[in-house]
């Protein structure tokens, strides 16, 4: 089973996410593809997070090696989010097919959680544009693998209908 969840910076996507996971077969492996850096706002942000979390669910960070990582944890998974691992490509180009591909090949249950950047302003830079897009076709394609696509608002969540007939 694979059920994405979108939403927007803030909106509570992750603690929903982490919500449906809990339900879900132990293990449940925590997959990351933020690297914090420096940014002490952020490293704050993910050690809320993680204090959110069963201390019993392993954290893999996967990096652009995110499919391959995919394929190698068992069980459940956890991976939170799709926006990073996008941002951190070059040229914000990612293996689409593969990340798909990984994603339906699993054994294990897996959540996905993805930022919805469609409902934003539109981005006032190239760049910022680029990642809007590239996060847009990425998430309309998990979308259409998934089994369940839920958007969350303000801590709310919202089953969505998959763009595939069923």
């Amino acid at each position: 089973m694979i059920t994405l969840v979108l939403g927007g910076a803030r909106s509570g996507k992750s603690a929903v996410a982490e919500g449906i996971a809990s339900g879900l077969a132990s293990p449940v492996t925590y997959i990351a593809t933020l690297d914090v850096g420096d940014d002490a706002d952020l490293a704050a942000r993910v050690q809320q997070h993680q204090a959110r979390r069963p201390p019993a669910w392993p954290t893999v960070q996967a990096g652009p090696e995110l499919a391959e990582v995919l394929r190698e944890v068992q069980g459940s998974v956890l991976l939170d989010s799709l926006g990073p691992w996008v941002s951190a490509a070059p040229g914000m180009e990612v293996d689409v097919e593969a990340l798909c591909s990984a994603l339906i090949g699993r054994n294990g249950d897996t959540v996905v959680v993805s930022e919805e950047v469609g409902l934003s302003v539109h981005p006032s830079t190239e760049e910022g544009r680029r990642f809007r897009d590239a996060v847009g076709r990425l998430n309309q394609a998990v979308a259409a693998q998934a089994d369940d696509v839920l958007l969350v608002v303000a801590g709310c969540s919202l089953h969505l209908d998959p763009p595939r007939a069923r």
